[in-house]
């Protein structure tokens, strides 16, 4: 007689980010088969399309074994690590994870009854969230025909023939009952008999006509294209944080009409403040740049025009008017574009946004940014003159209205109280939703920016 494996094996799940987000993949094990662990033990970090994070264990144990590959994309809820919290105690070894499509029911049965681990943190207790306990196979000839196939593919045993349900994950499932095809009427091409989002759309294609078609022209045959050489191409997967940025980019590009203003602005005087700023007493401690007045200068102009910190409801056909600013600050990190925000940056005092700035840039360089930091942004700046570059056309961040591009600052001839001086300058970029924002609005408020960096005393008068 053989102990219960259900009991002494545990199976860590990908964990649900609580983002709306399907995959992650895994970077790095910190862990091996061997390995004792205890509860809250950093295992393995994951990208998601958002961010890179952590994942801790919630139980203590031995690591029995990994289940995937460092580098492999894998489905939230998926096993990822096994692990034996009763060592030392004889049984029998636990079966091989189910493939990640399929439920798992021996883990779910197995997960403590308290709070349940997600990507970050812990969710709710059983207490709050109940779940209904499935049944075994010899449970299901007391439901009714539809639901004992359905309870019989849930609990991994043959279906009946007549009433076998077909084998799809739910974006197939939801893609199928969009365009009217019924699984049932398919033949799956995926592993393990699963239909695939190809089976769904080939379901879907004008069947061929009975008529004789017509003998074609003979068409010269292609000409082969020409093998690329080793090593003059190197092809790059695109996924996490690039996939997600892409697709976001995409989506914002088509579906917010963009419009972009320009201004060229005297910033002398705002480089002399930063200077001075970095030598008070006040300032101690944080980093004082001209970004820091930027953002300062564009808090005061939303200030001014609030209208302008607004998102674009399409389902509700409404507009809605933020009451408080989370300022977005892009920035380039190894794994992509990312851009956190500064929450409730309008009620932050000068050295509390730098001190916030200075968080934030340093943590997304790390690679350290949590999908909370990068949710809920109003408006976002993008210091594009870091690079060089005077100026450029950004793309707004999806659910925003307004994004500020900042140019290389740099020494040229101005004409300055009658004369041409040499003065430090550079070129602001606004680039606006003309759905909420028309251009009067915009050009205020990349007008109000303007004169602030041209004269910084503004900050006081205006803010």
């Amino acid at each position: 007689m053989t102990a219960d494996t259900s009991a002494r094996y545990r199976e860590f799940k990908m964990p649900d980010v609580g983002e709306g987000l399907t995959e992650a993949e895994i970077l790095k094990w910190y862990v091996q088969p061997g390995d004792t662990v205890v509860d809250g033990q950093v295992v393995c970090e994951v990208e998601t399309a958002k961010a890179a994070v952590e994942l801790p264990i919630p139980y203590d144990g031995v690591v029995h074994a990994l289940r995937f590959e460092e580098g492999t994309t894998v489905d939230v809820g998926a096993s990822i690590i096994t692990v034996d919290v009763a060592p030392g105690t004889p049984s029998e070894a636990p079966a091989p994870a189910a493939p990640a499509t399929e439920p798992e029911a021996e883990a779910e049965a197995a997960e403590p009854k308290g709070r349940q681990p997600v990507l970050v943190g812990y969710g709710v207790s059983e207490a709050s969230t109940k779940r209904r306990p499935r049944r075994g196979a010899a449970a299901v000839p007391e439901q009714g025909a539809a639901a004992a196939a359905i309870q019989a593919e849930m609990n991994g045993v043959p279906a009946p023939a007549a009433l076998s349900r077909p084998l799809a994950k739910p974006p197939v499932r939801k893609l199928a009952k969009d365009l009217g095809v019924d699984l049932a009427t398919i033949t799956p091409t995926g592993p393990d008999g699963i239909i695939t989002r190809e089976d769904v759309h080939a379901a879907t294609a004008p069947a061929p006509s009975p008529q004789a078609v017509p003998v074609a022209e003979p068409v010269p045959a292609p000409v082969a294209a020409a093998p690329a050489v080793a090593g003059r191409e190197t092809r790059i997967p695109v996924k996490g944080v690039r996939k997600a940025t892409a697709a976001a980019m995409v989506g914002s590009a088509f579906t917010a009409p963009h419009v972009t203003e320009f201004v060229t602005v005297d910033v002398t005087r705002t480089m002399r403040l930063v200077e001075e700023l970095k030598s008070d007493k006040d300032m101690a401690g944080v980093r004082v740049n001209p970004l820091l007045l930027v953002a300062k200068a564009l808090l005061v102009a939303i200030k001014r025009h609030p209208d302008v910190n607004a998102t674009w409801d399409e389902a509700a056909q409404e507009i809605v008017l933020k009451h408080y600013v989370n300022l977005g600050i892009a920035a380039a990190t190894p794994r992509g574009l990312l851009v956190p925000n500064i929450k409730d940056a309008h009620d932050k005092t000068l050295p509390q946004l730098a001190e916030s700035l200075g968080e934030l840039v340093s943590t997304a360089r790390e690679g350290k940014t949590t999908p909370a930091a990068m949710q809920g942004g109003t408006v976002t700046i993008t210091n594009v003159g870091v690079f060089g570059v005077d100026t450029g056309t950004p793309i707004l961040n999806p659910g925003e209205s307004a994004i500020l591009a900042v140019g290389a600052i740099k020494l040229q001839p101005w004409v300055h109280k009658g004369k041409v001086k040499p003065r430090q300058v550079t070129t602001l970029a606004l680039s606006f939703d003309h759905r909420l924002v028309d251009g009067e609005l915009g050009s205020k408020v990349l007008a109000d920016i303007a004169a602030i960096l041209e004269q910084p005393k503004r900050l006081i008068t205006w803010g």
